[in-house]
């Protein structure tokens, strides 16, 4: 590369940028549709994957890293009563340091108005070192579990259930105490409460008193994968199903949001929230370096080549969309610490974030050039009359 075309090189990247500040109003809107068309798809996209998320929390809050339950069971929280020697063989194995029980059962609640609110009760070991909601809970709330008739719930739902402090309610026509509550446990539909196994059994004796899941801990130095085919059923027609914690959730959300019509709905939403923003912000990004198109057409009639306008308005897109990613970003951070306030569930995964800031690079990069073209299949004497 010659010395001059180095310098003529750097004097294109210098139109771009001094373009940008010279003419910042022109190229505003352009900036603030990149941002809240990002924005919309991002928080669309987290409500989407924080609904969902919830239905995996009793897999995600323990630290468990084998579940044993029914038979090809398609979420954690459709889990029906499994055998009760499903267990059996990981109490056999090397490689097993504990099995606990877990129990799921539905329940009605009453408040102390007499309000009626559905209610799914989770049964756990309430000892120190147990698996289930480990994550979560901390000794002095195993300890509050351990008392009788107390459940756990949500701090967001203290308010559906009219709770302050230590509240009396009825759970299937019996007394239990709701006696504190925890963070991280919100449900779909209705209230998620955690009991002891004795608790749980006397509130909902019929399903309460049979084990829903068999939680595995295992020894270190044992593979998950490996254990997890060893102590499988076996048989021609298999009682229980062995999931990896990981895996089982990865399963649970995918049912919800594949196959029920809930997910299916909301994921259209979130489509369609994408369109919307794709279309106003090539729309507007393309106004905006068409608004330009005299002061390219003049660059041309000085002999400019294509290519060297190509790279300026490629630069332009590109600082339009770091700007607006930047806005994104920021606005993002305020709604995440928003949510998190208002106990809304919403997740923000790496992979979220950084598809959705490459969608709007491209987006806003191919807008820019898709603007271009009526300059480059046009003469310049014609666009400068």
């Amino acid at each position: 590369m010659t010395e001059y075309s180095v310098y003529y090189g750097v004097c294109m990247v210098s139109i771009a940028r001094s373009s940008l500040l010279y003419e910042w109003r022109r190229y505003l809107a352009a900036v603030l549709a990149v941002t809240f068309a990002g924005l919309l798809t991002v928080v669309q996209l987290a409500l989407l994957l924080g609904l969902f998320g919830t239905v995996s929390v009793p897999l995600d809050q323990s630290t468990a890293e084998l579940w044993i339950g029914f038979r090809n069971t398609a979420s954690v929280d459709l889990g029906r009563a499994v055998s009760q020697s499903a267990d059996a063989r990981a109490w056999m194995h090397p490689g097993v340091a504990y099995v606990e029980r877990f129990v799921s059962a539905y329940g009605d609640l009453r408040r102390a108005d007499g309000v009626p609110v559905s209610v799914t009760i989770n049964g756990i070991d309430t000892s120190d070192n147990a698996s289930a909601f480990s994550r979560l809970l901390s000794s002095e709330q195993r300890a509050l579990l351990r008392e009788p008739d107390a459940v756990l719930i949500d701090v967001a739902d203290v308010g559906k259930l009219g709770a302050e402090g230590s509240t009396l309610v009825e759970i299937n026509g019996k007394r239990a105490r709701i006696a504190g509550t925890v963070k991280g446990l919100r449900a779909i539909g209705g209230v998620n409460a955690l009991a002891s196994l004795a608790t749980a059994r006397r509130l909902a004796p019929e399903t309460a008193s049979q084990t829903t899941y068999y939680l595995v801990r295992l020894k270190p130095g044992f593979e998950a994968e490996q254990v997890q085919k060893e102590i499988a059923d076996t048989g021609l027609v298999s009682r229980y199903s062995v999931w990896l914690a990981d895996d089982f959730s990865a399963q649970s959300q995918a049912y919800w949001l594949f196959e029920s019509g809930s997910g299916v709905g909301t994921g259209f939403a979130s489509l369609l929230a994408l369109l919307v923003g794709v279309a106003i912000t090539s729309q507007t990004l393309s106004a905006a370096i068409n608004a330009s198109i005299k002061e390219f057409a003049a660059l041309r009639a000085l002999g400019v080549s294509r290519h060297s306008l190509r790279c300026v308005v490629i630069e332009q897109a590109a600082w339009i969309g770091f700007v607006g990613l930047l806005l994104t970003a920021a606005l993002t951070l305020a709604i995440a610490l928003l949510g998190e306030s208002a106990n809304i569930a919403m997740a923000f995964p790496v992979w979220l974030l950084a598809g959705n800031a490459l969608i709007m690079m491209v987006i806003a990069i191919c807008s820019g050039l898709l603007a271009l073209k009526p300059l480059l299949n046009t003469e310049p004497v014609t666009l400068l009359r």
